[in-house]
């Protein structure tokens, strides 16, 4: 039992000295690389197994007060997909999430690549509502999102790339409690839990990160690797209660639910308009 405990915290890129979460060791981080040049490669954190050359390239951004089951669900499906990730920071600072558990960046704007097959954000309310008001952020997404062959989020991370302009004319999902603010970005909502349009594909709340990992996997690589990474994790969701989704919840729930998030819907909405009338990427509608 004590060496899987170990195992798995190796997997997850967790220490018992230090709570730093990452695709690889500090210790194997890539040297900082000039503007525009690619970081210096390493190899995986199982250091018998080199990351192939042509492996996908998958830039996650990484920033304070995110949601950390956003970034390790989708994480952990790349990572034995054998990708070249990149945890993406304004600095190389550890930046907090909600679990207290530290993330430890990568990169950051200036030395990250030029170019990912896979550009993410993951979500978290507060650190969202964050980002919409940090135009280098928005800008290095805008940028990035330009290029990349994959422009993807989980959960509030699609309002974030809402802000950046980069799902007006696309369907899109998010957390049930802020999916109303997507067409206020030109966005036009959809429920389902994984949604792909065109080179768009955005997770509903935290949990679909794990889901989305998979179907994007199956994109990146072909459906059986897919299926073999959802079998190396055994993921088979049993929850113990039919109560993950508003439909499921039922609207007295629900009223109970929308009741304890006014405040935070209030600011998030207002978030959402400062963001779009100050990049002028107001909805046509």
């Amino acid at each position: 039992m004590t060496l899987q405990r170990r195992q798995m915290m190796t997997l997850l890129g967790l220490t018992a000295a230090s709570p730093l979460i990452g695709p690889m060791s500090a210790s194997a981080q890539p040297s900082p690389s000039p503007q525009g040049a690619p970081p210096t490669e390493s190899p995986s954190r199982n250091h018998f197994m080199k990351i192939p050359e042509d492996a996908p390239r998958i830039g996650m951004l990484v920033y304070d007060k995110m949601v950390l089951i956003d970034l390790v669900g989708p994480l952990t499906v790349f990572n034995i997909l054998r990708s070249h990730i990149d945890l993406i920071g304004k600095t190389l600072d550890p930046v907090t999430t909600d679990v207290h558990l530290s993330v430890t960046p990568t990169a950051t704007f200036e030395t990250c690549r030029d170019r990912y097959d896979v550009l993410f954000v993951p979500g978290g309310l507060f650190g969202s509502i964050a980002l919409l008001d940090d135009d280098d952020t928005l800008d290095w997404l805008a940028d990035q999102g330009e290029r990349a062959e994959w422009v993807t989020s989980v959960c509030t991370g699609s309002l974030v790339l809402g802000a950046a302009g980069l799902l007006k004319g696309y369907r899109a999902t998010s957390h049930w409690g802020v999916t109303d603010l997507l067409p206020l970005m030109g966005a036009e909502i959809s429920n389902d839990r994984v949604v792909f349009d065109r080179n768009r594909v955005t997770g509903g709340g935290a949990t679909a990160g794990i889901d989305f990992g998979l179907a994007l996997a199956a994109k990146l690589r072909d459906e059986e690797t897919a299926r073999r990474i959802q079998l190396t994790l055994e993921y088979s969701p049993a929850p113990p209660f039919v109560n993950g989704t508003p439909a499921e919840a039922g609207s007295e729930r629900m009223e109970v639910a929308r009741a304890r998030r006014v405040g935070r819907d209030k600011m998030s909405k207002a978030a959402v308009i400062r963001a779009t009338e100050r990049r002028s990427i107001m909805s046509e509608n």
